[in-house]
């Protein structure tokens, strides 16, 4: 999940890794309506980026299940640092000679004071694997769990699963309160929703397997 909009959004400001900015009221509501959508689909754990908006997020979700659900803090989840971009309006940035490699060679970029989008990605990555081997030891592999996250960080962890290179995830879009979900099988990974801000999630519910193929498998001719 993408955590629900802030005023820095509204306002065209790169937040980056500040971390007093919390949900403003439309992000308030977007939680709540994607706490709503997760209602009928039984987490095991919700983990979250450390900074407050995303937090925010994570709680509001893990208060709508039927049955206490943990909320943990990871900072593998954690917003790029853009550096000294952070605070900044996006419309100035757009002025930087920077900011064209953002757009066609994100592998290329280091932030002027920050973190370069390459080790972003790697770091995304590594957490998100780390929980879901974690989780499904704990909980099985037939288990749902959430992340909280960013916009560029979701990107780059929808653009693995893809198999699409970091310097083509500009084609990616993923607005605030959205969804995408991905399952890690054994052969690859499988992406079920991407930016998804409005579909009935109940499907995220994993079914019994009853197709007799080996699991992680794609059906052939689609499935049922």
């Amino acid at each position: 999940m993408r955590h629900g909009r802030t005023a820095a959004n509204a306002d065209g400001i790169l937040a980056g890794r500040t971390r007093a900015l919390g949900l403003d009221t439309t992000g308030q509501s977007q939680a709540a309506r994607l706490a709503e959508r997760l209602a009928a689909v039984p987490l095991s754990l919700v983990v979250s980026s450390p900074l407050l908006r995303t937090m925010q997020t994570a709680r509001k979700i893990a208060d709508g299940q039927p049955e206490e659900v943990p909320v943990r803090r990871d900072a593998g989840l954690v917003e790029c640092d853009y550096g000294r971009w952070t605070g900044r309006r996006l419309a100035d940035l757009a002025k930087e000679p920077l900011w064209t490699t953002v757009q066609q060679q994100p592998s290329a970029v280091i932030f002027p004071g920050g973190e370069a989008m390459v080790a972003m990605a790697a770091r995304a990555l590594e957490a998100v694997r780390r929980i879901d081997r974690r989780v499904a030891r704990r909980h099985g592999e037939r288990t749902v769990w959430v992340a909280v996250s960013h916009g560029d960080v979701i990107k780059a962890i929808l653009a693995d699963a893809l198999g699409t290179p970091l310097d083509l995830f500009q084609r990616i879009a993923v607005n605030p309160g959205s969804v995408s979900a991905i399952t890690y099988g054994t052969h690859r990974p499988t992406v079920h929703h991407l930016n998804d801000l409005g579909s009935d999630l109940g499907g995220l519910v994993p079914p019994s397997d009853r197709s007799g193929a080996p699991s992680g498998d794609a059906p052939v001719g689609g499935g049922a």
